[in-house]
């Protein structure tokens, strides 16, 4: 018997963030995995485990190297200037590649069997965890005097999520960056900022 083949873990990841994002989770087999890899089915489940547990690993990839705009915007004084750069940041990702457009964590796992609802389940807790982080934002802004004080922060975070999920999953169906600007445009003239 051979020795297993070594490869790079992190290029191994990439390969597979790459297949997942572009197939989601129930849509790519393990095959798909090893040949995107380049290794063979026991060395890839030795490294990661099965195809769930590498795609928790895939998510947490994705959401510290791809979604690292997020925590970029959040740390910026202004909070019009927080709302553009998480709007933008997402439409420039999610067009960014066309192989693999859209959101990983929002269409990697829309559909489904009920086998997948543990899949289903990180994704939710992934974008729940994210509007929070936004709503207090809009909280902090609120008490910063930039935000009205009527303003709900949670409804508020909720509209930006709707509009972040919604051009991902467009961006997927091939709508244009231009499009999806113009909706964020739109979204960006109607926030209540107080303007003193």
């Amino acid at each position: 018997m051979g020795r297993p083949r070594e490869f790079d873990l992190g290029e191994a990841l990439e390969a597979a963030l790459r297949v997942f994002w572009s197939k989601g989770y129930e849509g790519t087999s393990y095959i798909d995995l090893t040949k995107a890899c380049g290794v063979e089915k026991p060395a890839l489940y030795s490294a990661f485990g099965n195809k769930e547990a590498l795609f928790k690993r895939v998510v947490s990839v994705y959401i510290e190297q791809y979604q690292s705009f997020m925590s970029d915007a959040l740390d910026l004084p202004a909070i019009r200037d927080v709302i553009a750069r998480i709007l933008y940041g997402s439409i420039e990702l999610n067009t960014r590649y066309p192989e693999h457009s859209g959101c990983l964590v929002v269409n990697g796992g829309t559909a489904g069997t009920d086998s997948a609802d543990p899949i289903r389940q990180v994704l939710i807790e992934a974008r729940r965890a994210a509007m929070d982080r936004i709503a207090v934002r809009f909280e902090r802004a609120k008490k910063e005097g930039e935000l009205p004080q009527q303003t709900d922060s949670e409804a508020l975070a909720t509209l930006v999520t709707a509009l972040l999920h919604g051009m991902a999953m467009q961006a997927k169906a091939g709508f244009s960056r231009a499009t999806l600007e113009r909706a964020a445009d739109q979204l960006l003239s109607s926030i209540p900022l107080d303007r003193r």
